[in-house]
């Protein structure tokens, strides 16, 4: 009873995170704009919101789920660190704003420096690609909270938008057309399945499954995709009329949260390029269509809305802005819901 504790010995190592987070503070400030305010260590982010009429502002959060778990054991930890960023740069996006600042969240029951400094190399990366401030986080270390080999890994993005811009599926019409856009491959959802198919078929990451050209850490570990410019020129030529970003729920579930009362989607499967990633977990793991499409993206990673006398202008401005395009299907009358 006589051996003085220390905060180390309760399991919680505070010079390494803070040494690590002292090293990455170049890296931070380089996502700041002339709207940030303060520095780096204040108690909360300063962001002078300018140059609008009548804004709203739209903040989203979100993590990367259990991607996070395959990412640390193949040590590309920087690619979650994009991924929370990309995530929330999405989110804000489909309502037709642009994204300014973020705060991050990285918490384990003990953190490397080594860690840290990935994660924050890839959120970074992505905030400078993305024209987003970095102005604060929390970074935990909760043993008890969470499991020797848990790691969580959240952001929140907050954008701004014009009232009259929004984008918030309100003016979805019976005839327009759904514009979906290709993923990356699984983004940030459907891990934990994933990650059970491989513990079922005793696959490693190195392993390499017959039908796939390269290990399931390369398949499985391809960054979130972001949509921002896309999304950003459709709502700039007023073609935009709702965005559904696909993550957990699938394409159904996602869709459904834009569609106004009396308007219903109707998707036509054959109208898109399914990657050979779903179908390769689909087989081994003997499961039927609709638990696919209820878990994975099915390589759609955005679904737009635009009129249909758009149609070709709009794929091609997809197309022209970095993401693959198809149209997918239609919005017609009827019971507000998703058909296939």
């Amino acid at each position: 009873m006589s051996e003085r504790l220390t905060y180390a010995a309760a399991g919680v190592h505070r010079g390494t995170v803070m040494a690590a987070l002292a090293a990455g503070t170049p890296a931070i400030r380089g996502t700041f704009s002339a709207h940030v305010l303060g520095d780096v260590g204040q108690f909360g982010g300063l962001f002078h919101l300018t140059g609008y009429r009548n804004p709203v502002l739209v903040s989203t959060i979100d993590g990367v789920g259990t991607k996070v778990l395959l990412a640390r054991e193949a040590g590309r930890l920087d690619v979650v660190g994009r991924d929370a960023i990309v995530h929330g740069v999405n989110d804000v996006a489909v309502l037709g704003a642009t994204p300014l600042f973020a705060l991050d969240y990285l918490a384990a029951s003990r953190l490397e420096a080594g860690e840290v400094t990935a994660l924050l190399a890839g959120a970074t990366a992505a905030c400078r690609e993305e024209g987003v401030a970095l102005i604060g986080g929390e970074t935990a270390q909760m043993p008890g909270v969470y499991a020797e080999s848990g790691l969580d890994v959240v952001a929140a993005v907050v954008g701004v938008a014009e009232r009259d811009g929004l984008t918030d599926g309100s003016r979805i019409r019976p005839g327009d057309i759904l514009i979906g856009m290709a993923s990356a491959g699984l983004h940030t959802n459907g891990y934990s399945l994933a990650r059970a198919i491989m513990a079922r078929r005793r696959w490693a990451l190195p392993t390499i499954p017959e039908g796939l050209s390269v290990s399931l850490a390369d398949a499985l570990l391809v960054p979130h995709r972001s949509y921002r410019r896309p999304l950003t020129a459709l709502a700039k030529a007023g073609w935009l009329r709702g965005a559904a970003h696909v993550t957990g729920g699938g394409i159904s579930a996602n869709l459904l949260r834009i569609l106004p009362e009396g308007r219903r989607a109707r998707l036509d499967p054959a109208g898109w390029p399914v990657p050979r990633l779903f179908s390769i977990l689909q087989q081994a793991g003997n499961m039927d269509d609709q638990e696919m499409s209820a878990t994975f993206n099915m390589g759609v990673g955005m679904i737009v809305v635009a009129p249909k006398e758009r149609g070709r202008l709009a794929t091609d401005i997809c197309r022209a802005n970095g993401a693959e395009a198809w149209v997918i299907g239609s919005v017609i009358s009827g019971e507000r819901g998703v058909e296939w």
